[in-house]
């Protein structure tokens, strides 16, 4: 769960790169596994939503936002869970 005391304020300097993103206007659901998703299918999904992010013009910024706020879900910035979970190393794995 995303802990709101992290996020940054709703000032609009903060969140503009949001409507520069190449993902935006896309299915969300790409981004975001549906629950019991394994194997192939959540493989391919999230290869799909990395290859949007690739060419994404506010991709750091993204990233740099979804582990700023510990985001536990989805592809953020090129990203998948467990690939954040590791950037953030031992003390992020034991939160969670």
């Amino acid at each position: 769960m995303t802990v709101i005391s992290r996020l940054p304020g709703p000032v609009h300097q903060e969140w503009d790169w949001q409507l520069q993103a190449a993902c935006r206007g896309e299915d969300e659901r790409l981004f975001f596994h549906p629950s019991g998703e394994r194997g192939r299918a959540h493989d391919d999904r999230e290869e799909a939503a990395k290859r949007i992010c690739a060419a994404c013009p506010v991709r750091k910024r993204c990233l740099d936002h979804s582990l700023a706020v510990r985001e536990p879900y989805g592809v953020w910035g090129g990203l998948g869970e467990d690939e954040r979970l590791a950037l953030l190393g031992p003390v992020a794995r034991r939160g969670r």
